[in-house]
């Protein structure tokens, strides 16, 4: 198949790729040349084969770090497995190409699904609907509107708690950038991970059907399969019951009420029901923005999903009624 091919052609510069093995040393030194020409073919000058070359390394650092408590990863071949995935997206994504997290998101694919091929196309689909998290400039971080949405969450919803982040200049949320950018893979187990992503990811990609579909909205796997599926425009006006019963809970609250901003995702609300977790050690322990972030580093894999859900429905639905009384 594509991916194959793709592959292929990635073996013709590293040799290392597909063999069950990784590299976790730099390819290429800062002068452009090969550290170690036994590793890789360099036969030409091309910008994107240079480039995607000096991401190689950085990935199996990464790879290396990857859930590492797993047995599953115990065995070298797995390991390898992650970082050719990896690898080969990094190839065919001359834009962004590849980010640390990327690994977070692609692990439990690797883990879930035995085809390499198979898995790379989940992790394909998943990243569309979510690189935009990995891309950083100079002026902009990839989650930054998300941020700013959470700001507005928060102050709507728990006031008291937001202008003592303020009072800690911790107001633009930056410590929440990492829940969000790899959609809580640290924070919740990984089953738990599993069961958010099922409703996060929103389509249905080959390992994740949608049970419980909370942000279902049918209209969205046009958006992410047809570029040009997001020219259509969303259900805004009235809605009526028939119409929502094709949605899920979360859409249909939020299409209810006539918000449906790209940046109003199920995701942001969960973060502020992490926050209102910690509510209480937040406002009494945090002298600093370091204590926010310690506080909810002691939560690494302990919160349980289904609550955290149910939790942030209650956060939207409080936000969505204060916003509309408010207009």
């Amino acid at each position: 198949g594509q991916y194959d091919m793709w592959k292929a052609e990635c073996q013709k510069f590293v040799p290392t790729l597909g063999s069950g093995k990784f590299l976790t040393t730099p390819l290429i030194g800062e002068d452009g040349q090969p550290t170690d020409p036994s590793l890789v073919n360099l036969t030409t000058s091309d910008k994107k084969v240079v480039q995607w070359m000096q991401l190689l390394h950085q990935i199996g650092l990464d790879v290396v770090r990857t859930d590492r408590a797993l047995v599953f990863y115990e065995d070298e071949a797995n390991q390898a497995k992650l970082w050719d995935v990896l690898s080969i997206y990094a190839w065919m994504d001359n834009d962004i190409g590849y980010v640390q997290g990327m690994n977070d998101i692609c692990s439990p694919l690797v883990i879930l699904i035995e085809n390499e091929a198979d898995c790379y196309w989940c992790f394909d689909r998943a990243m569309r609907r979510m690189r935009e998290n990995f891309r950083c400039t100079a002026s902009s971080m990839g989650v930054q509107t998300q941020l700013g949405t959470l700001s507005q969450i928060m102050k709507t919803v728990d006031p008291k708690l937001h202008h003592h982040l303020e009072d800690l200049d911790g107001g633009e949320y930056l410590f929440a950038f990492r829940m969000l950018m790899v959609l809580f893979r640290r924070e919740f187990s990984f089953a738990d991970t599993l069961y958010l992503w099922e409703l996060i990811l929103r389509h249905n990609i080959d390992c994740f059907q949608l049970m419980w579909g909370m942000e279902y909205n049918p209209n969205i796997f046009a958006k992410y399969e047809d570029p040009d599926g997001a020219k259509t425009k969303p259900v805004t006006a009235a809605v009526n019951n028939k119409v929502l019963k094709q949605y899920g809970k979360f859409e249909r609250n939020t299409l209810k009420t006539g918000h449906t901003e790209e940046n109003n995702a199920l995701a942001i609300f969960l973060v502020a029901s992490v926050l209102e977790t910690k509510n209480k050690r937040i406002l009494t322990e945090a002298k600093g923005v370091d204590d926010v972030v310690k506080i909810l580093g002691d939560i690494t894999s302990s919160l349980d999903a289904k609550k955290a859900c149910t939790e942030a429905l209650k956060i939207q639905k409080k936000y969505l009624k204060t916003k509309q009384t408010a207009a």
